[in-house]
């Protein structure tokens, strides 16, 4: 038996990297997970090749009507909702002086504006079994994980777009876990650092991601990334198996009390006593 048997999960960006980390990991730990991602033919590969039981769900976010049909896909197939991980994003960098009001709305859109519409539309499959259970003298904890970022908590030169969405998603988190505390939803957050995925490969290698026809460059300059290494206390980046188990623990048993909190995924970097 698995800890997230019998719990329904979508997990949002999840065909790659840290979601695909993630949705793997909750299947194997019992839960249905609907896999997502701007691109159909990504997601149905991802969910095929996932052991466990799965379903895609492919759309842009931020598209108006398209988070609240996420959130009725997975309704329809399984019948309810128990946990939502809202992690689909991505970088557009630059310094201020060089960037366009298209670019810094862009990360406000995928980081702010669709987990507000996911959660929103999640909202009644969430809390309305809640108050049947909490007049039936039960507890029964859901999960909200929103994916933050160290460059949102502690800020991050060539994101100031990036680490505005970002931050925000704490805002989002913290808002959230006082109003929807009484229904034992857990909300939290998870900050991480450097991560490898193709958003922290090296710009060198060219990699980009397409978004409305246009190609937006991904990845960071390899100087960078050889200091990244020198300022995490454990040496290395995360792998993205090893970001999930943040994710996961937040969606599991053992955080039922924790709450409204951002749990920094970082090997140590900028770990300190306001971190």
């Amino acid at each position: 038996m698995g800890v997230l048997d019998g719990k329904v999960a979508i997990v949002t960006g999840s065909a790659r990297g840290i979601g695909r980390a993630t949705a793997e990991l909750l299947a194997e730990h019992g839960a249905q997970v609907l896999i997502n991602d701007l691109d159909g033919d990504v997601a149905e590969q991802a969910s095929n090749e996932i052991k466990g039981e799965t379903v895609a769900f492919a759309g842009d976010l931020t598209k108006p009507g398209v988070p609240e049909a996420l959130v009725q896909k997975a309704v329809d197939t399984w019948g309810k909702l128990d946990i939502v991980v809202n992690n689909a994003g991505y970088t557009w960098d630059g310094p201020i002086h060089k960037m366009t009001d298209e670019q810094f709305q862009a990360m406000l859109d995928i980081h702010n504006v669709v987990p507000f519409r996911v959660l929103r539309a999640a909202a009644p499959h969430l809390r309305e079994p809640a108050k049947k259970e909490r007049e039936e003298g039960r507890e029964v904890f859901r999960k909200v994980v929103n994916v933050s970022s160290i460059s949102g908590t502690m800020g991050n030169a060539g994101q100031v777009n990036y680490a505005s969405g970002k931050s925000g998603v704490v805002g989002l988190t913290k808002t959230l876990a006082k109003e929807w505390g009484q229904f034992k939803i857990n909300v939290n957050a998870v900050a991480f650092g450097f991560v490898e995925t193709r958003l922290t490969a090296a710009k060198e290698e060219g990699g980009t991601f397409k978004k409305d026809g246009e190609e937006i460059k991904l990845g960071i300059p390899e100087q960078m990334r050889q200091m990244a290494s020198l300022l995490i206390p454990l040496g290395r980046p995360a792998t993205p198996e090893e970001a999930a188990g943040g994710v996961f623990f937040l969606c599991s048993p053992w955080s039922n009390y924790v709450h409204g909190q951002v749990l920094n995924v970082t090997g140590g970097q900028f770990g300190g006593m306001m971190a």
